[in-house]
C-alpha cells in the first residue's frame, strides 16, 4: 500500500530553457524557461514559463531559432526576479529534459550568478534525460524533432518556433510514449509477503478451481460448419486434425 501511494505521488517536471547562445561560460544567458509538471504520469495543468532579459544584444542567427527578438525581451524581468519562484516549481521534483547537461548548466550558471545561497540543480531535483534515454532505446542519441515523430505526436504542438514551454509541452508527449513500454513490463498483480512489488505472485494450491464452461450442441454445429468452409478453400483446419488426433 505505501509503495501505491509513492507511486502516485510521483512528480516529474518536464523542462526546457532557450538562451542567447551554447556556452554559459562564454556570458550566454538564459532568456525563456519553460516547464509542465505531471504526477503518475499524467499531465496536471499546472506549469512554469518566464521569459528572462538576458542584459544584452542577441545576434540574429539566435533570433531565428527561438523568435524572442531584443526588443521582446528589453522589458522583462532579469533572472534574478524569476529564480525563487522558478526554484520553487521545480524543487523535490525529477526533472525530465532533453539534453540535460545543456540546461542544468546554464541553469546552475545562473543560480551562481545570483548567489544568495541558491542551490545548485543536482541539490534539490533528479534528472531524467531523454537524448540518453534515446541513446539507450535507438543506438545512438536522437533529436526531440526525430523523437516527435518517431511517436507520431509532432502534430500534437504548433512549433514554429523552438520555445521553451512548447518544446517542455511536446517533451512531456514524448516522455510519455517512451516510457509506455517500460510501464506495462511493470505491470503486476500485486506484492509478495516480503513487500517485492517485482516478484512473481503464486496462486494458492488450494484454490477453487477454475469453472470451465462447456460448449453447447449448437455452438458445436456451428464451430463445426466454421470449418468445412476453411476446409473448402483448400486447407485442412489445424484445430480439426489436433482434436481427431
Amino acid at each position: 500500500m505505501g509503495h501505491q501511494q509513492e507511486v502516485k505521488q510521483e512528480r516529474l517536471v518536464i523542462l526546457d530553457t532557450e538562451t542567447t547562445g551554447i556556452n554559459p561560460r562564454e556570458g550566454h544567458r538564459i532568456v525563456e524557461i519553460g516547464c509542465v509538471e505531471m504526477v503518475n504520469r499524467q499531465l496536471t495543468g499546472r506549469s512554469y514559463h518566464a521569459y528572462i532579459n538576458p542584459q544584452f544584444e542577441m545576434e540574429q542567427e539566435v533570433i531565428d531559432v527561438h523568435g524572442l527578438t531584443n526588443e521582446f525581451l528589453a522589458d522583462k524581468p532579469l533572472f534574478v526576479e524569476v529564480a525563487r519562484d522558478f526554484i520553487e516549481f521545480i524543487r523535490g521534483a525529477e526533472l525530465v529534459i532533453h539534453n540535460a547537461k545543456f540546461d542544468v548548466g546554464f541553469m546552475d550558471h545562473e543560480f551562481n550568478l545570483v548567489g544568495r545561497g541558491l542551490p545548485q540543480t543536482g541539490d534539490i531535483c533528479t534528472v531524467t534525460d531523454t537524448l540518453k534515454t534515446s541513446k539507450d532505446e535507438f543506438g545512438s542519441p536522437k533529436t526531440l524533432d526525430f523523437l516527435a515523430k518517431h511517436y507520431r505526436v509532432d502534430g500534437l504542438i504548433d512549433r514554429t518556433y523552438h520555445g521553451a514551454l512548447i518544446d517542455a509541452q511536446l517533451l512531456a508527449f514524448v516522455y510519455i510514449e517512451m516510457t509506455r513500454k517500460q510501464e506495462t513490463l511493470n505491470l503486476h498483480s500485486g506484492a509478495d509477503s516480503d513487500g517485492d512489488n517485482n516478484a512473481i505472485i503464486r496462486l494458492s494450491a488450494d484454490r477453487k478451481p477454475l469453472k470451465v464452461i462447456q460448449a453447447s450442441a449448437d455452438e458445436m454445429s456451428a464451430h463445426e460448419e466454421r470449418l468445412d468452409i476453411v476446409a473448402d478453400k483448400g486447407s485442412e483446419p489445424i484445430w480439426r486434425k489436433r482434436i481427431q488426433s
